[in-house]
């Protein structure tokens, strides 16, 4: 199981930190990602961060704004989020996936958190 945590509104240009709790499962073991969707948008890949922690991928959109880690210690994965703009508006994702796989491909990750919903305003 997936939970996450941490969204909110927020203006443009300031910062949220998001949680994602997992249970369940061997977290170690998983790489894991953020994703988010948007009203009206398709399913948009945002950050991946390795089993260690030491390999990690982000979005284009997001490179140098945001940055994933993860406390293997208290099975959390984090996605910073720093300069935040309007159009990072959506409800963002949590998800475990294959233990070698850090990229962008939604049915590479096999659990899904239900989501929490971050709003930026101009």
């Amino acid at each position: 199981q997936l939970v996450e945590s941490g969204g909110g509104l927020v203006q443009a240009g300031g910062s949220l930190r998001l949680s994602c709790a997992a249970s369940g499962r061997t977290f170690g073991s998983y790489s894991m990602g953020w994703f988010r969707q948007a009203p009206g948008k398709e399913r948009e890949f945002v950050a991946a961060i390795s089993r260690s922690g030491g390999s990690t991928n982000y979005a284009d959109s997001v490179e140098g704004r945001f940055t994933i880690s993860r406390d293997n210690a208290k099975n959390t994965v984090y996605l910073q989020m720093n300069s935040l703009k309007p159009e990072d508006t959506a409800v963002y994702c949590c998800a475990s996936g294959n233990p070698y796989y850090i990229g962008s491909a939604p049915d590479k990750y096999n659990y899904w958190g239900q989501g929490t919903q971050v709003t930026v305003s101009s």
